[in-house]
């Protein structure tokens, strides 16, 4: 059972020696072709979806290299690993990091094409990367930058999404998990896992369940209110939110705005840096608001998927649903353990030593079974060895 979560690792602006990454390749190959063979392909994304396991294969591949570039530099080795056996194994790897990632669209393409997949599938496909890439940015606007994109699939349509977001001011990174049998809304609480060493004081998190009377006031404020009435509200805002944030001076506001601002008494909300925005004066906000209140989308989601639509727009209705209509989102950061397994000081719980064990002796098996020479194959068994030696000696998570 993969569990709900966030992971967070150091962030690493290193190289991978080209020697590493050619064993990681020829590794990750053998490993690949075991798991699939073992599993089958949905199986195997399904595993990648479940950040304990792609840790714990990342430490193999990589010889416990575990900061923020096991995600990047697993991926690639994955993707470079599965090349030309595509269509025997049923796994399909697109995106990457930076530019590569942006290329994740036509990668989708391409490989629906090359296996005649119906145009319906490959569009829904195309969509579930963009909207998740989407909702990692816009929705949850935890201070990390996500700079990493890497989309698998199978034929039969299952998908997982593993994608990395970077903080430059307290130099981690942070990794985002989805898997196509978890996601039963895309824009409320769609992940597998997020997992996290730190805890962001404040974050906007639109995608919590906590906040759905917020997503739902702010449709409507673009659906039934129009562009007019909306920028009003902004103007508002623009000319009370500093003054309120910092003293709550609303001697002269009357009536019923007097009872909208009252929602000011949050002082969670009086913390977040969203007060500091000046939303009347962005032309290209007001630009992308026109077009929405044009297009009227029906739900929250179709919102969210309008060309144009980023972090800015979300957090400015975000921010008009709560403070005028008193629809508070959710500002709590939604890490829930640190790591694979827990920590050794009990933070945020105690390494769970049965998941611990299970990961490991189910990588020791896929090791037995991949066709490697004998001291490679010995060489990954030690490291296992090592982790279950170390666990039990420090209680240390991967």
């Amino acid at each position: 059972m993969i569990q709900r979560g966030i992971a967070t690792f150091g962030l690493d602006f290193g190289k991978c020696p080209p020697w590493l990454f050619e064993r990681m390749v020829a590794l990750g190959r053998q490993m690949t072709l075991a798991i699939v063979a073992e599993e089958g392909p949905e199986e195997y994304i399904r595993r990648l979806a479940d950040p304990a396991w792609f840790q714990s294969l990342g430490t193999v591949l990589a010889f416990d290299w575990n900061a923020s570039g096991l995600t990047t530099i697993l991926t690639a080795a994955l993707k470079e690993a599965v090349r030309g056996q595509e269509r025997d194994l049923g796994v399909f790897i697109c995106g990457g990091k930076g530019k590569t990632s942006l290329k994740t669209p036509d990668e989708i393409k391409v490989w629906s094409e090359r296996i005649n997949l119906a145009p319906e599938n490959s569009k829904a496909l195309v969509y579930n990367s963009r909207m998740a890439a989407k909702v990692d940015s816009a929705m949850i606007q935890d201070g990390f930058q996500i700079y990493h994109h890497s989309f698998f699939f199978t034929k039969s349509g299952a998908w997982t999404v593993v994608q990395q977001g970077m903080n430059t001011a307290n130099q981690t990174a942070r990794r985002y998990h989805w898997h196509s049998k978890n996601v039963k809304d895309l824009v409320c609480e769609p992940h597998s896992a997020i997992a996290s060493q730190i805890k962001i004081k404040s974050v906007l998190d639109l995608t919590a369940k906590a906040s759905g009377k917020n997503r739902e006031i702010s449709k409507e404020l673009v659906t039934t209110q129009g562009f007019n009435t909306l920028m009003k509200d902004f103007i508002i805002l623009s000319k009370y939110i500093t003054p309120l944030s910092q003293t709550a001076d609303i001697s002269d506001i009357s009536g019923q705005q007097r009872m909208k601002f009252l929602n000011l008494e949050n002082l969670e909300f009086r913390a977040h840096p969203v007060i500091n925005e000046d939303f009347s004066k962005s032309k290209y906000l007001q630009k992308i608001l026109w077009r929405l209140a044009e297009n009227k989308p029906e739900s929250y989601e179709k919102l969210l998927a309008t060309e144009g639509v980023g972090p800015k727009t979300i957090r400015a209705l975000s921010l008009v649903a709560e403070v005028l209509y008193g629809a508070r989102p959710s500002y709590q950061d939604p890490a829930r353990y640190s790591f694979a397994h827990g920590g050794k000081d009990g933070t945020p719980y105690p390494v769970d030593r049965i998941t611990y064990d299970q990961t490991i002796q189910t990588m020791k098996k896929y090791v037995q079974k991949a066709r490697l020479p004998y001291l490679e194959k010995q060489h990954s068994l030690k490291i296992l060895d090592a982790k279950i030696k170390s666990e039990k000696n420090h209680n240390q998570p991967f």
